[in-house]
């Protein structure tokens, strides 16, 4: 994608430059097809070829004459808005195009059912320059995936830290980012059996950068699978040393479902958990309920792969995606991970607390594990207990803490025992 921007930034300058000289702002917008890198893996490049061209007719005629669509990209088009009156002018703009996108594309017998999230940016408001105007609009593109909806306008506040590519490539490349391990309890034993594995990246020049920022920012890109990769050997290497120490816990790490595309993921997984020598048992891999809308056949392909040797599988955030009984009966879940919004709001509100109980009742009729996230307190860890959930997380259960720092009082308190 880097070649196709540095191609249309130019392009892109000249309209902001001929509008300056009028009145009004001008917009430019990031589009970014969700779910569209899958399809052209799956079904070949030359069908995700026509789904970008009819794409780009279904945007164009959803904008004015004067305004110019670029395809940035194999799932991406800049939107450009010369002359507009103010920002609500551009925001009609992004409903209109998120809007093109009700109805499925079809090329042949084969309908691709997508969506539009786009990040919004306004010349001269948030930046006179292609450049800037392009990198603030995919951070107010990552912040719409973020809390869910489908477009956003860049707010300073809200998306304070600008990513540079190269930056976290490299730090990936020299294994520079750390790995922090967060405890998970067993209700009936009380015993920490588990932990989740969580990226942290702190970078050259002393920013930390929060994981809501960069882990999306890799999902938009190529990055996601280095990042991933790095992340599932690092996660075994430490867990590799509790095992080594007589300290052994299973590890649950997250994983993009945009991996599941790679060829033979399933082996080089397998072939890593030999190479630390931890058992497969012992892995839990964590894929987010609304991710397995991306290409669930796919994904159910890979996962079952792993299963049948052994690795678990969560089915994480359960309760805020999209997930159905159907989805559930054919998906190769182990345990399903209840999201924190609905544990940390149970108390007070019976609602909630009778929806908490519900799903601990469908993980156990299904034969899974129900884990609660974001247990923040004693009253929540009781009433949990009463719910017969198998395992909890949160603040109140441990902070996430640098494995490194993690591992070595783990092994010290087992040589005191």
């Amino acid at each position: 994608m880097t070649s196709e921007r540095s191609l249309i930034l130019p392009a892109i300058q000249a309209i902001l430059d001929r509008a300056a000289n009028g009145e009004g702002l001008s917009g430019v917008l990031v589009i970014r097809l969700q779910g569209m890198r899958e399809a052209q893996l799956r079904f070949g490049f030359d069908f995700g070829n026509e789904i970008m061209l009819a794409a780009r007719e279904r945007i164009v005629d959803a904008v004015r004459h004067i305004d110019t669509i670029f395809v940035a990209g194999d799932d991406t088009f800049v939107a450009v808005l010369p002359a507009i009156r103010n920002r609500t002018h551009a925001l009609l703009a992004a409903t209109r195009i998120v809007g093109a996108f009700d109805s499925p594309l079809l090329r042949g017998e084969r309908p691709w059912h997508g969506r539009a999230v786009i990040g919004v940016t306004l010349y001269t408001e948030h930046g006179t320059t292609a450049e800037l105007l392009y990198r603030r609009a995919e951070l107010a593109h990552d912040e719409a995936l973020r809390v869910g909806e489908p477009f956003a306008v860049y707010q300073q506040d809200v998306t304070p830290i600008e990513i540079l590519y190269g930056e976290l490539r490299e730090d990936i490349e020299a294994n520079r980012l750390h790995v922090a391990f967060q405890p998970l309890c067993d209700l009936r034993t009380g015993e920490v059996v588990r932990v989740e594995s969580l990226a942290r990246w702190n970078t050259r020049s002393g920013v930390e950068v929060a994981p809501a920022d960069f882990v999306p920012f890799a999902e938009r890109s190529d990055l996601i699978v280095q990042l991933t990769r790095w992340s599932l050997n690092a996660s075994l290497r430490h867990t590799a040393a509790l095992h080594r120490g007589g300290c052994p816990l299973d590890v649950a790490i997250n994983l993009s479902p945009r991996v599941f595309v790679e060829q033979g993921f399933a082996e080089q997984m397998l072939g890593a958990l030999e190479i630390w020598g931890v058992p497969p048992e012992s892995a839990i891999i964590e894929i987010t309920e609304t991710a397995l809308l991306t290409d669930l056949d796919m994904s159910v392909r890979v996962l079952r792969r792993l299963r049948d040797h052994g690795v678990r599988v969560a089915i994480d955030d359960f309760g805020t995606g999209y997930a159905s009984f159907a989805y559930l009966r054919h998906f190769p879940a182990t345990e399903l991970k209840i999201d924190r919004s609905f544990v940390d709001a149970m108390i007070g509100d019976r609602r909630t607390e009778l929806l908490v109980q519900a799903m601990v009742d469908v993980a156990h009729r299904l034969g899974l594990e129900a884990v609660a996230e974001g247990v923040e307190n004693e009253e929540t860890l009781r009433r949990l207990v009463e719910m017969d959930c198998d395992l909890v997380q949160g603040y109140h259960v441990g902070r996430p803490m640098l494995a490194d720092e993690f591992v070595a009082e783990r092994l010290a308190a087992a040589s005191t025992v």
